[in-house]
């Protein structure tokens, strides 16, 4: 499988990110994207524990904000 990276996100009613479209494509969950990363399959992305003990996924810091999943376009 060629490595991907995340395209867009889809988000809740309170504007969190509940799942994520590849480069090629795929459609993840939150929970799909976070064993994907994990795996080294998606760039551009790591994943951390929140204070509250979830995992969570960030973009990679590189001064760019326009790259933050945050930023990303969405889809429905």
């Amino acid at each position: 499988m060629d490595k991907e990276i995340f395209s867009a996100v889809r988000k809740n009613g309170d504007g969190d990110i509940e799942s994520f479209r590849t480069s090629s494509g795929r459609e993840l969950t939150y929970e799909e994207a976070i064993s994907e990363v994990n795996n080294g399959n998606v760039l551009g992305a790591n994943v951390f524990k929140g204070k509250d003990g979830e995992m969570y996924i960030r973009g990679n810091a590189d001064g760019d904000p326009t790259n933050n999943l945050d930023a990303l376009p969405t889809y429905e």
